[in-house]
């Protein structure tokens, strides 16, 4: 089948499918209804052609597992794939609309101003360091994980004159660091998103839970800087200073930056606190929440910017160029959403539960909160990225009965989406930086993040346990 067919079908689909989402979570139409599972359908099937079956061998294997196991349990299979198509229906329209807060933030200069505005503060290695890490966070809020190549683009024309493995090191593990960091607290990246609403677990504990964690390690990746590059006998920051001072030769007036840091700031806080404030007071799904407040949110920047009409052209070329080929995800939570179904239909997490148990009556010192990183971390290192491995632990632990207050089983689950993004090199964020800086994965991961990563599963392991301890 032509792609010139296959490729307008499939945004269609997309399309269809995250309207009529949202139009049936507050009017419940069975026709609309039965129309979203098609949609869901179309989705992994035009993804299927569009890809082609190789490319999207991880999608279709949990979508035949699912079906396998709707075909072999007692009950309707139809309603089964009803069911299972419609399962991540909230994860499939917060996936099309985040990308789209990419959109005001290539509107201005706000990186090159943060920059030039913040010169004296990050004018030593250290310092730069942590802008570096923290910023990442910020800026993983508006990218996700294209925050990672877009950074690493901004620090390398900053140090363009400094080459070599200690510079691909420094900038590296701050700008990854910084990522993994951020899937803690961060509301807007899915992951952490589903896993709270999974969990029912309080959305404000569980971001000042994470934050103060990704602050913790802020400090410790901070701490490590210098012993970990000790033995490449680099000045780091006379190279640094060296690069800044050319930069503030070139840089525009004060005023214009100066409003451009401040729109960056209002923006973030707007977006931050809308999601924040509106998650307390309106009644709602946080995975539908956030969506539509992102929708509004960028309708309102462009109405007080007076920019509409670039508005409508930038959604159109969304719609025309980029929307199909984002759809491997959309493709992932389908296949998930099925397999995860046909979970809940079997003895599956009964299962778990009880090796889980076993385990712990062998060495009791052991308990859940303990190994749930590592089902996160085996999952990464398998090839699932952080989104997929939260869907399906989450998945399954929103069917067993813990206990411990969700929001010590949403950090433990983050904790090892956050390791599985340092180390693992066969997931997203270490081969897109791997091919931003021409190095390998294992030493972008294990080589250059390992012990960084041991000693945070141990800070942050602490604090759950004793805080466990102290929820009795």
């Amino acid at each position: 089948m032509s792609k010139q067919f296959v490729s307008p079908a499939l945004v269609i689909c997309i399309i269809g499918f995250t309207m009529i989402h949202f139009v049936t979570y507050f009017l419940q139409v069975h026709l609309l209804l039965t129309l979203l599972v098609w949609f869901g359908f179309g989705i992994i099937f035009f993804g299927t052609l569009f890809y082609g079956p190789l490319h999207l061998k991880m999608p279709l294997g949990l979508f035949l597992t699912g079906v396998i196991i709707f075909l072999s349990v007692d009950t309707s299979f139809l309603s089964g794939m009803r069911e299972g198509l419609l399962q991540m229906r909230n994860m499939v329209g917060l996936l099309v609309i985040i990308p789209m807060v990419s959109w005001v933030l290539r509107e201005e200069a706000f990186l090159e101003s943060a920059i030039s505005y913040a010169h004296d503060f990050v004018d030593t290695s250290k310092k730069f360091y942590f802008g570096m890490v923290s910023f990442t966070q910020v800026i993983a809020y508006f990218l996700l994980f294209g925050a990672i190549p877009m950074l690493y683009q901004f620090v390398s024309m900053i140090l363009k004159d400094e080459k070599g493995e200690a510079w691909e090191r420094y900038k590296g593990t701050a700008i990854l660091r910084g990522f993994a960091l951020s899937v803690l607290w961060v509301v807007s990246i899915p992951s952490f998103a589903y896993v709270v609403e999974a969990m029912e677990a309080s959305l404000w504990k569980s971001i000042l839970q994470g934050l103060g964690v990704a602050a913790l390690g802020t400090i410790v990746a901070i701490l490590f800087f210098p012993l970990e590059n000790k033995k490449y006998h680099v000045n780091f920051t006379r190279g640094l200073q060296h690069e800044i001072d050319e930069i503030m030769q070139h840089t525009r007036n004060k005023r214009e930056t100066k409003r451009i840091v401040r729109e960056f700031m209002i923006l973030f806080l707007s977006l931050f606190g809308s999601i924040f404030i509106l998650s307390a007071w309106v009644n709602m799904e946080l995975l539908v929440l956030i969506p539509l407040t992102i929708l509004v949110w960028i309708l309102s920047y462009y109405l007080v910017k007076k920019r509409l009409y670039k508005l409508t052209h930038i959604a159109a070329l969304y719609v025309k160029e980029e929307m199909a080929g984002k759809s491997y995800q959309l493709c992932v939570m389908v296949g998930a959403g099925m397999l995860i179904a046909g979970l809940t239909k079997t003895g599956f997490a009964g299962w778990v539960v009880d090796s889980l148990y076993a385990l712990e009556a062998v060495a009791p010192f052991i308990n859940l909160l303990y190994l749930l990183p590592f089902m996160v971390i085996i999952l990464g290192f398998a090839g699932l990225g952080p989104l997929t491995v939260m869907v399906l632990v989450a998945g399954i632990l929103q069917t067993i009965h813990l206990p411990y207050p969700p929001e010590l089983i949403v950090l433990s689950v983050t904790l090892g989406s956050s390791i599985s993004i340092l180390l693992s090199p066969v997931i997203m964020p270490i081969i897109v930086l791997s091919g931003s800086n021409g190095l390998s994965g294992f030493k972008n991961g294990f080589q250059f993040n390992g012990v960084f990563a041991v000693v945070l599963y141990a800070l942050v392991m602490t604090y759950i346990q004793l805080m466990a301890y102290m929820a009795g």
